[in-house]
């Protein structure tokens, strides 16, 4: 429409020059309608259009795979209290009484206070004896008394305990083939009394300091001579103890020390003179002072845990002297407890007393130059776990090398060989040690322990007494709460006694004659009948082979022994 009015007026305009040119004068009047468009804005930006097109990118979305669940609720028994009016009625006595072949006598009663936290108290009195004889032996009765009192005090942050005992053990030294020997020329009577108190600290919150506080006192002797004119050779001794340890935790350590101080005095008789040629008085005091400071770790949530430390010790017995031992161990746990290996380094002083020394050979002579037992070193491995719930076992190995091992020769020269002496010799240790134990519930339990020792003594060809091969069996079962079985196995073999002429299975070697002793088979059963919670019978049986085996040379023990009796308590 634009262009029409601009060339319409431009035709108007030559026209109107033409026409005055001619001096002629048009005028032209035209009406018409004229329309003006709205205006309007672009709304796009400007941009620049590339040739080449991207590839358009495409998303696949994620396909959700679901597999079929099912979900099964358990039940669970929902728990139940029980609401008494009072708790199940507690018995302070118990005795036992009883009586076995052989003519064995049985006593025993135990006493204990009210139930109480806070404080406990109570007495134990036993006796056991035999009259019975070994055929073809000296005469071999034994009794065996013992009376212990103990309390305690326990407090919220500390515990007090005390404990009293006397006991006295008589018997014969019937290791000779002689049947016609008074019992009088060949009997003995040990005698111990003492005591001991224990205070310890127990602060339950991390950053306090726990301790410990002991004291112990005990004397131990010999029955005295016949001959009141030697009413002082006999052996006597005195032990006095004082210990104490102290802990403390901060973090993941805990830092610990241990202080004891040990004193014997040994006396046999008059000190420098003698009721004969070879047998002289003997003095010994005996002190051993010792501390451990050590430092426990744990890591990775307590499943490793580490040891370390070291024992000083002071020696002052015949000569002074000072000891170094370490102290290391090295623990971590494998799949939640199942399998736990560990190794290890140690040492130490054993004090050797005549209590000591008579507890695991009450044949011995009273008058024994006694001497520390000193570990040199004691390395040690193995690993321990559980294989079920009801299933834990124990492996390890340990290598030591010893002085002054204790071993038990047979005497010539102070008896009728119907006694034994002590001997000590250095040498080297290896114990291979393997348990296992399955306890179902309170039903059933069983310990099954079994051991190999290997000694290369210095002196000595033969660790004499000491087994090689030994097997330990343990066995209890409850059926339905009335009939308690209890099984004790115990094996020993590899053992050689020295003497001093050839006999059957002996072998020399290094000019020491050595007899094999032969296996130790040792079977004891009991069962016992509970009527109710407060009456029961019971019937035991000892050494159920019937073999008369030989602990040590030249002394058999009895042959099958059957005990029987009740117990109630009130």
């Amino acid at each position: 429409m634009r262009k029409i009015i601009i060339y319409t007026l431009l035709v108007f305009s030559c026209l109107k020059s033409w026409g005055q040119g001619q001096n002629d004068i048009t005028e032209i009047n035209v009406t018409t309608k004229r329309t003006v468009e709205t205006a309007f804005r672009f709304t796009e930006n400007p941009k620049i259009i590339d040739s080449i097109k991207p590839t358009q990118v495409i998303e696949y979305p994620l396909l959700v795979i679901q597999h079929p669940t099912q979900i099964i609720l358990d039940t669970i028994k929902p728990a139940s209290i029980k609401i008494v009016d009072k708790l199940p009625q507690l018995y302070h006595s118990y005795v036992k009484l009883g009586i076995g072949s052989k003519l064995m006598p049985l006593g025993e009663i135990y006493f204990d206070g009210n139930r109480s936290r806070r404080y406990v108290y109570g007495a134990h009195a036993k006796h056991l004896s035999s009259f019975g004889d070994i055929k073809g032996y000296a005469p071999a009765q034994y009794d065996r008394n013992n009376l212990n009192l103990f309390g305690s005090i326990n407090e919220k942050n500390y515990t007090l305990k005390g404990d009293l005992h006397y006991n006295s053990k008589g018997f014969q030294y019937y290791g000779i083939q002689n049947d016609s020997l008074s019992r009088d020329s060949i009997t003995q009577r040990f005698s111990d009394l003492g005591g001991e108190f224990l205070y310890s600290s127990h602060k339950k919150d991390t950053g306090n300091l726990n301790y410990s506080i002991g004291l112990n006192y005990n004397n131990f002797q010999t029955k005295k001579p016949i001959i009141d004119s030697l009413a002082k050779w006999r052996a006597s001794e005195n032990f006095i103890g004082i210990g104490g340890s102290a802990f403390y935790k901060t973090g993941k350590e805990i830092y610990s020390a241990d202080l004891n101080i040990r004193y014997n005095g040994y006396k046999y008789g008059i000190l420098d003179t003698g009721i004969s040629i070879v047998d002289t008085g003997i003095v010994l005091n005996n002190t051993i002072i010792n501390l451990k400071p050590t430092i426990t770790t744990f890591l990775k949530n307590n499943r490793f845990k580490a040891r370390v430390g070291v024992d000083l010790t002071l020696d002052a017995h015949k000569q002074t002297k000072f000891y170094i031992y370490p102290i290391a161990e090295l623990k971590y746990s494998l799949f939640n407890d199942m399998f736990i290996p560990y190794i290890g380094l140690k040492g130490g002083l054993k004090q050797n007393t005549f209590k000591s020394i008579s507890n695991e050979n009450e044949f011995v002579l009273p008058n024994i130059l006694m001497k520390n037992e000193n570990t040199v070193i004691d390395a040690f491995l193995g690993i321990k776990g559980t294989l079920s719930k009801r299933i834990s076992f124990n492996a390890s190995a340990s290598f030591s090398s010893v002085k002054n091992k204790l071993l038990f020769v047979t005497d010539t020269l102070y008896s009728l060989r119907n006694k034994f002496n002590a001997v000590f010799d250095n040498g080297n240790i290896t114990t291979i040690e393997g348990s296992i134990s399955y306890q179902l519930v309170e039903k059933l339990k069983i310990d099954a322990i079994g051991r190999y020792y290997s000694y290369a003594m210095t002196k000595n060809i033969y660790a004499w007494n000491l087994p090689q091969v030994q097997v330990i069996t343990r066995a209890n079962y409850n059926l339905y709460d009335h009939f308690i079985f209890n099984l004790d196995l115990n094996f020993e073999g590899g053992r050689y006694g020295l003497v001093y002429a050839k006999e059957e299975d002996t072998k020399v070697e290094n000019n020491q004659i050595a007899k094999k002793l032969g296996l130790i088979s040792d079977i004891n059963l009991s069962i016992e009948y509970r009527y109710n919670k407060r009456i029961s019978a019971f019937i035991q049986g000892n050494n159920l082979v019937g073999q008369r085996y030989k602990r040590w040379y030249n002394t058999p023990v009895q042959g099958i022994q059957v005990m029987g009796g009740i117990t109630f308590r009130f």
